[in-house]
């Protein structure tokens, strides 16, 4: 049995961050259900294909997920070549699983094609190594949005010794910043908020635990954006702030 469906992971925005794979399928695709932060350039990829946009984004009116998935069971029933085409990677705080899990237990042959996490692209692009040896052991990735509204384990990751990669976690600052304090890390931890990871208007801020929410503001944080915090979120290098937010963060810290 061919595959039907392909779980496809666009990256975090910049087009050539999209692996070959990703190219491949999207190029013999007949049909991209897409999601809505992914860079347009990369729909050049599968102009042959009909693009429906099913875009979730937190706070905004959103696709119904039953409804992508009946969409999607729908055209692979049909001998259509489907593709859903993710932003980041699929597997992370994408519901592959889920879709994936819903169309096999109805017959469909699906297949995930990864693709670069905004979180590794965001760090990277500003110095900062997720794991580094003698500083961090290891890294977790983490949202601080969830669907039922429960909460992070906050005092083990706040003890766990890893990097932490927060998404979708602009409007929960707060929550994170008192969880983990809460939990016993360091306020003087570094943390790195990257918005808009690997495109044009990527900009980033560092700040620190304490001061995370402060810094925020300063920088008028937008999402998407990722936090990344740990030690090695001092290595990030020097934020190009405007100036009148550069005296903002400078005046709030004497």
């Amino acid at each position: 049995m061919h595959t039907q469906v392909w779980l496809v992971g666009a990256g975090p925005g910049d087009p050539e961050l999209l692996t070959l794979k990703a190219v491949r399928v999207l190029s013999q695709a007949q049909v991209v259900l897409v999601d809505d932060l992914v860079a347009p350039q990369i729909l050049a990829h599968c102009a042959a294909a009909r693009v429906l946009r099913v875009g979730k984004r937190g706070g905004c009116r959103s696709t119904p997920q039953d409804f992508i998935q009946r969409l999607m069971l729908r055209y692979a029933r049909q001998g259509l070549r489907v593709v859903r085409l993710k932003g980041g990677d699929p597997c992370i705080f994408g519901r592959a699983g889920e879709e994936l899990a819903w169309l096999q237990a109805r017959g469909v042959r699906c297949e995930i094609v990864n693709g670069v996490t905004a979180g590794l692209a965001g760090a990277s692009s500003v110095g900062v190594p997720l794991t580094l040896r003698g500083v961090a052991r290891g890294v977790t990735l983490l949202t601080a949005h969830t669907e039922d509204g429960s909460e992070p384990p906050w005092q083990a990751l706040a003890r766990s010794g890893t990097t932490l990669v927060v998404y979708m976690g602009v409007a929960t600052l707060a929550a994170t910043r008192q969880g983990l304090l809460a939990g016993g890390m360091d306020p003087a931890t570094p943390v790195a908020m990257i918005e808009s990871a690997s495109l044009p208007a990527q900009r980033h801020c560092r700040s620190t635990l304490a001061r995370l929410e402060t810094d925020a503001a300063c920088f008028a944080l937008r999402s998407p954006a990722v936090l990344v915090i740990g030690q090695v979120a001092a290595q990030a290098q020097p934020a190009a702030l405007d100036p009148h937010i550069r005296q903002a963060v400078a005046m709030g810290q004497n």
